[in-house]
């Protein structure tokens, strides 16, 4: 049997989804999952496609990046597939489609997704050579720190009694950020 897994990162992308899931029936994928979250969150759709395999069954999906988020990540997937006896095919990767079941999708897949994972750590490597460069002309500042602006807000509240989790809450900031503004404001009175 033919399962396939279609996912976008955001709602707004119902295009994308539409496309996908449009596709994988051409394909012949007898049942369809569906997701629309980030492929670093929670995955129950994904995980309730690959509980559905079957020995001999294939989990079928348009582009690699659809499924996996890193080398590793597809790695961790491929293990669980071949454990189950089933295989994967990804209908669109660099022009060919692949198929893990044959001893050469399988050998293509190992090597795109390596290059694939290659290209990704070179274009971090030069946005931080880039953000470097500009830090030194002086032309990047960061992103302006939000939670600080708001320490007045807070310091008021939690001098008030209110829980550090209401103060949260309230104010719009990460309990990390609250112990930040409580650290300044303790080694600004020390000082």
């Amino acid at each position: 049997m033919l399962v396939g897994m279609a996912r976008t990162s955001t709602l707004e992308q119902k295009a994308g989804l539409e496309a996908q899931i449009r596709d994988l029936q051409v394909y012949g994928c007898e049942e369809v999952f569906s997701e629309q979250v980030s492929s670093v969150g929670e995955r129950p759709q994904l995980d309730a496609a690959i509980k559905s395999l079957r020995k001999g069954d294939k989990l079928v999906v348009t582009k690699l990046d659809r499924l996996a988020r890193s080398v590793r990540h597809l790695g961790e997937l491929l293990e669980t597939l071949e454990a189950k006896g089933a295989g994967l095919v990804i209908l669109s990767m660099g022009g060919q489609q692949i198929d893990t079941t044959t001893a050469t999708g399988k050998l293509m897949l190992n090597v795109m997704s390596s290059v694939a994972q290659f290209e990704r750590e070179m274009m971090l490597e030069r946005q931080k050579e880039g953000i470097a460069k500009a830090k030194a002309e002086g032309k990047y500042t960061g992103r302006k720190p939000t939670a600080m602006a708001k320490s007045d807000a807070v310091l008021s509240l939690l001098q008030s009694g209110m829980t550090k989790k209401k103060v949260c809450d309230q104010v719009g900031i990460s309990m990390a950020s609250l112990y930040r503004i409580i650290e300044k404001h303790n080694t600004t009175q020390v000082g």
